[in-house]
């Protein structure tokens, strides 16, 4: 048993602990799709939990971040998830990046590992780029 409050979840403790400078990490809500053959740590089980934040940020204790993507249709269908997401990064100096949601998903498949949550809420997906702790 661990004897800190962070990841407990072994297959992604293992993912963050294996995951490089530059190395994606997709945090995602229940419908992204996930590309045959990735590594997929599936949190989710029922509609709405995992909560997407509770994801991220227990994501955001261990990794070190230098950088984020979202797709912009998050700004117009769910502007809160923008807002919370501003929210969690600006303290860290990270910005993020908006593309069209058709971009964001051809991204993905350059991700090392997807970590997906319940989340129902449109949009609520970010790609995440791991940066180096010195």
């Amino acid at each position: 048993m661990r004897k800190t409050a962070t990841t407990i979840n072994p297959q992604l403790s293992r993912i963050i602990s294996e995951t490089g400078h530059t190395d994606l990490i997709v945090v995602t809500d229940a419908g992204l799709p996930i590309p045959p053959g990735s590594e997929r740590v599936d949190l989710a089980y029922r509609p709405g939990a995992p909560a997407f934040f509770d994801v991220l940020d227990t994501v955001l204790a261990e990794l070190v971040v230098e950088g984020a993507t979202v797709s912009a249709e998050v700004e117009e269908k769910s502007p809160h998830v923008l807002a919370a997401l501003r929210e969690r990064l600006d303290p860290l100096g990270v910005s993020i990046e908006l593309i069209p949601h058709v971009e964001f998903k051809r991204r993905t498949h350059d991700a090392r590992a997807f970590v997906r949550s319940g989340e129902f809420t449109p949009y609520a997906n970010v790609i995440l780029h791991a940066g180096v702790a010195y």
